[in-house]
């Protein structure tokens, strides 16, 4: 049984499809850069290093003697791992099979291309990459969910193609380590502006192969795409990985399993903080904690030009590059804790001294804020600062002055920011979708999740406020808690096991939303009864679980009828979603229905990291097993992957492990755990908690590391 995963143990399924099936095509990332990888043998696209962008421009689409690989009708076969993929097809008397990797410390993409002839002569085949590139740098955040593009110009170089913008201030590189024939497109520019799918993508130019092969021979040639803020540096990140394209690839899968060996060792040199190791005979619950680790690894962006230093983006490869948002950070916030607590304290003091009401994100080109204030940042920020400060013993970040105020003063403003909100009730209104669940029409105004976390809210300030000795703050915050959450309770429909949003009219309209479910229930599951406790947990099996996924709104919802989009309707769900919902049954006393559910949920980790929504087994088949990713076209505009899959660590660590430190002290309380009854003998190995490292039983017995 391996304790550390490698690149093989996080895997992906192969998936094998035609032109255009449902598949969201997947990413790549060496912390410096983002690509994507596409449908076809070769294409990629969204080849973007900060402070260059490209858009989502498709570049090195593949012809075989003459003909679009594509065209031939013969399925693709796709395997991600985190340091690559593999893709592979057979057409007539040929095998071809390429492997795509971001080359580590280089602004470059590789591909190495393999040929076989299967036939019984001697063939020489020429290949043929058709090259594109839309290379811009902008001095701006990028306030649009695609990164900006800019038209280029190309020149041939040799056996490869140069692009640049107008200004010069942006250069792609792009060519083979053999010797090949390129050649301009000849195609005039456009003289206007087009869209993809209707004008298509401007062709620069290409560069052809010419493959002499035996029968039953391979032979093999390596292409690069490498990009730069001037000529100089696209040249030189070109030459570098040119020299040795197989040196390359070796060299990806050596640094990715480099980076999960650092994440979970002490004292490593990659991160300011590691993850306790799994010791586990359940192979569900150690394939969702590896998921949810990987998936906060894989958006760590190292960018030269960071404002930060180091950031931790929230999509990829599609949309919002350079963006974190408050949300999904917050969403992960343990598995930041530990893993890399300098980073995420850097990310804290930059929100805390930011107007947390007025943007979702921040850009780590520029630092400055990106989108529309959403309602969630209260909470968000609120738990951030405490899971940060519980689970690190940092609690000298309380003391430090942002925006001229104590953290700890904003923290008490967050906790009675909903007092603002209110309108003629005594529950804060979060007004329209824009600021809540975006396609969802009736989940508005008076909802019951964030109304139940501002109850949480107070109750974590006024802990933190007595912690720190302000005994009068705290009994005070904690008053108005418990007059609140009365009011909270008071959205529940009795019999039914979901709440009402109230509008501003009265209205009370009936919503079957697992945000509900999992936010009341992680924030205050105590202050239900035990009947409503009940009737949640059996309104989330009859209507929201799935064999491998779960709804996030209940297809029995009038509002079913309203989006498509799955991360937030019936024929869906956000990442975080499973496993907050997991949380919370585990909250409302029903730990035995979230470890039911663990393996069909562990057969979803197979198509690399958690996506930004996964489709329901009703909606679209499975693929493998598992619930299938979401595309990023419309109407579903999903991306591949998103940082909040490190719910699914601090599923393990905080609700099965019932680890729950308390600011201010380094004991250890994991008296509240359910693992037991899943696997008697797991043990959490390594888990720091302030200044110590602690191993942690199944049966909560807390002892110090050796």
């Amino acid at each position: 049984m391996r304790l550390v995963p490698t690149v093989d143990d996080l895997a992906a399924d192969a998936v094998t499809h035609h032109y255009d099936d449902m598949i969201a095509p997947s990413g790549l990332t060496n912390f410096l850069g983002t690509a994507r990888v596409d449908h076809d043998l070769t294409a990629i696209s969204a080849v973007t290093f900060p402070p260059v962008s490209q858009g989502l421009t498709q570049t090195a689409v593949c012809f075989v003697d003459g003909r679009l690989v594509e065209s031939y009708g013969a399925p693709i076969t796709h395997e991600w791992r985190p340091d690559r993929v593999r893709r592979s097809v057979s057409l007539p008397g040929l095998d071809l099979s390429t492997v795509t990797v971001c080359a580590p410390d280089d602004t470059a993409v590789v591909i190495d291309v393999h040929v076989t002839n299967t036939g019984r002569t001697h063939r020489t085949v020429p290949v043929t990459l058709t090259l594109a590139a839309t290379a811009t740098r902008s001095g701006a955040a990028w306030l649009d969910a695609v990164a900006p593009q800019e038209r280029n110009r190309a020149a041939t170089d040799s056996s490869r193609l140069l692009f640049r913008n107008a200004s010069g201030t942006a250069v792609s590189v792009q060519g083979v380590d053999t010797d090949a024939t390129v050649r301009l497109s000849g195609i005039a520019p456009g003289v206007g502006e087009h869209e993809v799918g209707i004008g298509g993508i401007e062709r620069g130019g290409e560069v052809t192969v010419e493959v002499d092969i035996a029968p039953g021979a391979t032979a093999r040639f390596g292409y690069i795409h490498a990009v730069g803020d001037s000529e100089a540096a696209a040249v030189a990140a070109f030459d570098s990985v040119a020299a040795d394209v197989p040196g390359t690839v070796a060299a990806a899968e050596a640094f990715w399993n480099g980076q999960l060996d650092a994440a979970f060792k002490p004292g490593n040199g990659e991160f300011s903080g590691h993850l306790p190791i799994l010791e586990t005979t359940s192979e569900p619950l150690r394939r969702l904690y590896w998921w949810g680790v990987l998936g906060v690894i894989w958006f760590r962006r190292d960018f030269a030009g960071n404002v930060l230093g180091r950031s931790y983006d929230t999509l990829m490869p599609n949309y919002w590059g350079t963006t974190t948002f408050i949300w999904d950070f917050s969403l992960s916030s343990i598995t930041h804790a530990l893993l890399d607590p300098d980073a995420m304290k850097r990310q804290l003091r930059h929100w805390i001294a930011s107007d947390i009401h007025t943007h979702f994100g921040t850009s780590s080109l520029t630092g400055g804020p990106v989108g529309r204030w959403y309602s969630v940042n209260d909470y968000a920020m609120t738990r951030l600062v405490h899971d940060y400060v519980r689970f690190t013993g940092d609690t000298a970040l309380l003391d430090e002055t942002h925006a001229g105020r104590a953290v700890t003063e904003h923290l008490r403003d967050w906790a009675l920011a909903w007092r603002g909100l209110r309108g003629s009730s005594p529950l804060a209104d979060y007004g329209e979708i824009d600021n809540l669940l975006e396609c969802v029409s009736s989940y508005t105004h008076e909802v019951a999740s964030l109304n139940a976390a501002n109850v949480w809210n107070l109750r974590t300030v006024a802990e933190v406020l007595a912690a720190r000795g302000d005994a009068e703050g705290a009994a005070a915050l904690s008053a108005e808690a418990d007059g609140l959450v009365k009011e909270v309770a008071d959205l529940y429909l009795p019999g039914t096991g979901h709440f009402a949003a109230r509008q501003p009219d009265g209205t009370r309209v009936p919503v079957r939303h697992v945000y509900d479910f999992s936010v009341v229930g992680t924030t205050i599951a105590g202050d239900l009864s035990p009947e409503t406790r009940r009737e949640m947990v059996a309104f989330f099996e009859r209507e929201l679980r799935t064999e491998v996924w779960l709804r996030s709104l209940s297809p029995w919802d009038t509002d079913a009828s309203y989006s498509v989009r799955p991360d937030h309707q019936w024929n869906g769900a956000y990442p975080a979603w499973p496993a907050d919902a997991a949380r919370s049954l585990v909250a409302l006393g029903s730990p035995a229905t979230a470890i039911d559910w663990l393996a069909g949920l562990a057969r979803s980790a197979n198509q690399g990291p958690p996506g930004q929504a996964h489709f329901t087994e009703e909606a679209m088949p499975a693929v493998s097993g598992g619930a299938r990713k979401a595309p990023p076209q419309l109407p579903y505009i999903i991306d591949w992957a998103c940082s909040s899959a490190g719910a699914y660590a601090a599923l393990v660590i905080e609700s099965f492990f019932g680890v729950d430190p308390r600011v201010g002290s380094d004991e250890v309380d994991a008296s509240g755990g359910c693992v037991a009854d899943l696997d008697p003998d797991a043990v959490l190995r390594g888990l720091r908690i302030g200044d110590r490292i602690v191993d942690v039983r199944a049966d909560g017995t807390v002892t110090d590391a050796a």
